[in-house]
């Protein structure tokens, strides 16, 4: 069963925030917005635009709700930091995105073990304006749901959503392209991962994919790269038929 005061939406607590914690915002910023041109997509830099993000200050989350709505219907809530797969799970399906709301210190400002805001809202929020990738994530979770009783299976669709929402690549007509929040709000990760002779690139491709572990003490060995947000959400009956597979060869 879902505990449901997790569910619950919380405040920000917007006026409690020190200039500080705002300098810390806009030095981030900042340095991800000069590195990301011809780096990151271009839905990525719409999003910045229709949420309404500023360099200057961290996002007020009742303003940045109000504008995705419009977009996708997708809303921010606030978590206190790590929750179970079953909450997070359904709050993705329901068109909720798990944030935090504090920010590193200045001394952790280029390393940080824990995601803190800047991770989950710069990386991850603005996509959240492209409605194709918006569907992807809301059935990719539907399918944990399904299957929220087996750590197995769990482990396949976390690296589904490792591979794409967090360190996912896209091809595109200007070239390959960064659309992971993982990358997008790393300055180092942004710079290796299309540019690094290291990594393997690799096409999309789901089996593969959940054959892979992820890595989070280091950049990563392999990214995958998708053609489309829209191929992205067209292989969802190719991840339940896989997962399916997978689960049933033990």
């Amino acid at each position: 069963m879902l505990n449901r005061r997790a569910l619950e939406i919380q405040a920000q607590h917007y006026d409690q925030y020190q200039p500080e914690e705002h300098q810390i915002w806009q030095i981030l910023y900042e340095r991800q917005m000069k590195i990301l041109p011809n780096r990151a997509d271009d839905a990525f830099f719409e999003g910045i635009r229709l949420t309404g993000f500023e360099p200057h200050r961290i996002p007020n989350f009742a303003q940045v709700n109000a504008n995705l709505k419009k977009i996708t219907g997708w809303e921010i809530v606030i978590v206190a930091g790590l929750i179970d797969n079953d909450i997070f799970f359904d709050h993705l399906k329901n068109r909720r995105f798990p944030a935090t709301t504090w920010i590193r210190k200045m001394e952790e400002i280029d390393y940080l073990e824990e995601p803190d805001m800047f991770h989950d809202v710069f990386g991850h929020v603005p996509i959240l304006s492209h409605p194709d990738f918006c569907n992807f994530l809301i059935e990719l979770s539907r399918i944990a749901l399904k299957h929220i009783g087996s750590e197995e299976a769990i482990e396949y669709v976390s690296r589904l959503y490792w591979y794409t929402v967090e360190f996912g690549l896209i091809q595109t007509a200007e070239g390959l392209r960064i659309y992971g929040a993982g990358i997008l709000s790393s300055p180092g990760e942004s710079v290796y991962a299309l540019e690094s002779d290291k990594p393997q690139r690799l096409p999309y491709e789901v089996q593969r994919i959940m054959d892979t572990p992820y890595i989070k003490d280091r950049f990563q060995e392999q990214y995958f790269v998708i053609e489309s947000y829209q191929a992205l959400f067209e292989s969802i009956p190719e991840i339940e038929a896989t997962l399916d597979k997978m689960l049933v060869r033990g």
